[in-house]
């Protein structure tokens, strides 16, 4: 495992996805105050990270979000990322309400199709104005 600074939340994203890079920088410009680092899946911390929670760093499906050292996934990670975000999107976080086999069924919908939304991915446009020091590991 490489090490890593792990004092706050990690989110692994793939970088390759244009919903997923998209996601990811929300998170950076929307959290001001500096609290989740990002890593793309398709770095060499972010791919040991995957393994190391038994998703396949090759085909990964799902974000992570690894926080005191408990890794989630799925809807339970998008939920946990936007209840720490700033209103409005921690208002999203009341989708806890429904039951988790529905949840991850709709973000396993969703996440087969990820590669085919168009945009930019990660690489190639990271957030305009958002200090990158210190927040995206990798």
């Amino acid at each position: 495992m490489p090490d890593f600074p792990d004092d706050r939340p990690l989110v692994l994203f793939d970088g390759d996805c244009a919903l997923c890079s998209g996601s990811a920088r929300k998170i950076l410009t929307s959290d001001r105050d500096g609290l989740f680092r990002l890593a793309p899946t398709e770095s060499p911390l972010g791919r040991a990270l995957l393994a190391h929670y038994g998703v396949s760093p090759d085909d990964p499906s799902t974000m992570l979000l690894i926080q005191n050292g408990v890794a989630r996934e799925r809807s339970d990670a998008v939920l946990a990322i936007v209840a720490q975000l700033p209103a409005p999107y921690r208002w999203a976080s009341i989708g806890r309400i429904a039951p988790r086999f529905i949840r991850d069924r709709l973000y396993d919908f969703v996440a087969r199709r990820r590669r085919r939304f168009p945009g930019p991915t990660w690489c190639a446009r990271p957030p305009a104005g958002v200090d990158l020091k210190d927040r995206v590991l990798g």
